[in-house]
């Protein structure tokens, strides 16, 4: 009766032979996995706080030495929390929910014992990993959860059935792994699609979003340039034309204040979005990136606005909602047109106002050319050559300029950015009366061959003008490109000085990391095109090949419903056929143990 009650009814030493170094490494690898997108989020502290914890957890397993103590790990737990509250001033939201979710698995760790605390381990640790597309949704990061998701259930089924071998156990984790993938599939056909996210995110998601202001002060765009995100990919119908023709339109700058370029007060609701496209139209489509701001970009200029969009008398169209999430559309330009919005007397006095007391040399001159010259566009063209021979250097790292932004860049320096040569440019056309405005956006773009992609990034950002002259309407001026036309024909890097630091991605002297970029951006890009943005849209189109006429969410329902009860019922058939009458002395020696 001892032997019996030692070895049959006490639970406290299976309980911990269940807890096999194997399973415990596998947990902590998923761990690792799991919490690594966010390891440049995390506050330092939290950082050292999570790996001392999982390196404590992996010498003890090893060693076979005791865990800490629960009058240790108590306070250390709250005391982590209030160090979290601390440096976010909440413990709710994504960032501050993050970190607390990564402190609390890594602590887990210290005090998980039982089988029982491997599973909670394993599920906090599911949900971690989920957090990693609260931040990106490339194919790397699926990839890297992937991983993370397989050690995971490797650990889980470890401590669930604790007498397998280690390669038994990644084998028959790859199985479960494996025959969940076609439910997986008829889960992300057939699932109707709603549009916009599941759930409310918090107020911080949207945060650190890159791309061009709302205003246009010297330097913000240089700055910007630095960067080689990507800001949107373009499509086109037909062959692309050239890089100097490729103006990205975005905000549009009315208002200067001496130093700044705004938007300036709202149209009145009689001003109409009015051109005139002049041959063939082009037709593409564009996939934007989120930026978290209203407006839209498109080839200049856009003839035909897709419905649900809102086309302003300046030319530039906006959205009802910030671009939160990546959205695609359609878009239909003409490179040669005529633009006549904004032409009243109203509107032109606002695009020729300008600050009294600055730039005074910058004002002399345009006066200059107002008195010599028979017309607004004998204006504009000295305006041209005056850039075209004033051997001007276009830099990443212009000058500061102290009060006069204009006189000190057209003068002194001569060193400036795109934002330093359109203001300058327009200021100048100003003083002269000729109304002008600035324009800010993308120019040019990179094609990649691998998918025939354009891919417009950051570093493309850039100002122009347009000035307004009667015979032709608004006109586009680029004195960046007049100056320096490298620009708009070859890109950044073939146009700033050697010295300048243009993006590492983007140098022109690594062939082998360009072709790189190209495989691996062209990649990323068939992953947001055929699994980020399977929407609704897309999920109508291919159950309406599939014969369905009407492609309603009830009827893609129902089909899910069918589908997915098919596929269970094939395979609890498939699963019965290796079911075996058991021996009658085995079924008594299972009662009995």
């Amino acid at each position: 009766m001892r032997w019996f009650r030692n070895k049959s009814i006490s639970t406290a030493a299976p309980l911990r032979a269940q807890l096999a170094p194997f399973t415990v490494l596998l947990l902590i690898t998923g761990i690792t996995l799991a919490a690594l997108p966010h390891l440049n989020r995390l506050p330092w502290w939290v950082a050292v706080l999570a790996a001392s914890a999982l390196a404590w957890r992996i010498w003890a397993t090893l060693k076979h030495e005791r865990l800490p103590r629960r009058w240790l790990l108590v306070p250390l737990t709250l005391l982590t929390i209030g160090g979290i509250y601390l440096s976010h001033r909440t413990v709710f939201g994504r960032e501050a929910g993050v970190t607390l979710l990564v402190a609390l698995v890594a602590l887990k760790m210290l005090e998980a014992q039982r089988a029982r605390d491997i599973a909670i381990a394993a599920m906090m640790s599911y949900f971690l990993a989920l957090t990693a597309f609260f931040y990106s949704q490339t194919a790397a990061t699926a990839l890297l959860i992937a991983c993370a998701i397989f050690f995971l259930t490797a650990a889980l089924l470890g401590a669930s059935a604790p007498g397998l071998a280690p390669r038994a156990q990644l084998h028959r984790t790859g199985m479960l792994l494996a025959q969940g993938i076609p439910l997986m599939v008829m889960l992300f056909l057939l699932f109707p699609r709603i549009q916009g996210p599941l759930w409310g995110m918090p107020a911080d998601a949207f945060g650190g979003k890159t791309g061009l202001s709302d205003s246009m002060t010297p330097g913000n765009i240089s700055a910007l340039s630095q960067s080689d995100a990507i800001a949107f990919r373009v499509k086109f119908a037909t062959p692309a034309p050239p890089r100097r023709d490729l103006y990205w339109r975005g905000p549009v700058l009315r208002q200067y204040d001496g130093r700044t370029w705004t938007a300036g007060p709202s149209y009145s609701p009689q001003d109409r979005y009015s051109l005139q496209g002049v041959g063939d139209p082009i037709d593409y489509e564009v996939t934007l990136e989120p930026h978290n701001r209203h407006w839209l970009f498109f080839l200049e200029l856009a003839t035909a606005i897709p419905e649900g969009m809102r086309p302003f008398p300046d030319y530039q169209v906006l959205t009802e909602d910030p671009v939160r999430q990546r959205i695609r559309y359609t878009g239909r330009s003409s490179l040669q047109y005529r633009a006549v919005s904004g032409g009243d007397a109203t509107a032109l006095d606002a695009t020729t106002q300008l600050p009294e007391h600055y730039n005074p040399r910058a004002r002399a001159l345009a006066q200059s050319w107002r008195k010599k010259a028979k017309n607004d566009h004998n204006v504009v063209s000295l305006a041209i050559d005056h850039f075209k021979t004033g051997n001007y250097i276009y830099t990443l790292n212009p000058p500061l300029a102290i009060e006069h932004s204009a006189d000190e860049f057209l003068f002194d320096s001569r060193r400036g950015f795109c934002e330093h040569f359109a203001s300058a440019f327009a200021i100048l056309m100003r003083a002269a009366g000729v109304p002008a405005r600035i324009i800010t956006g993308y120019q040019g773009g990179e094609i990649n061959p691998v998918d025939g992609f354009i891919t417009v990034r950051q570093s493309d950002a850039h100002a122009w003008v347009e000035v307004w002259l009667p015979e032709t309407g608004w006109i586009r001026i680029d004195p960046t490109a007049a100056a320096i036309p490298t620009r708009a024909e070859q890109g950044l890097s073939a146009a700033v000085p050697g010295g300048d630091p243009v993006p590492f991605l983007l140098q022109p002297d690594l062939p082998w990391l360009r072709n790189l970029r190209m495989n691996f951006e062209a990649l990323n890009n068939y992953w947001n095109q055929w699994v980020l943005g399977y929407d609704t849209e897309r999920q109508r189109d291919l159950m309406t090949r599939f014969g369905m006429p009407t492609p309603s969410w009830q009827n893609i329902a129902i089909t899910l419903f069918w589908t997915v009860g098919l596929a269970v019922l094939l395979l609890w058939l498939w699963l019965l056929r290796k079911v075996t009458h058991a021996d009658p002395a085995q079924i008594a020696w299972q009662q009995f143990c």
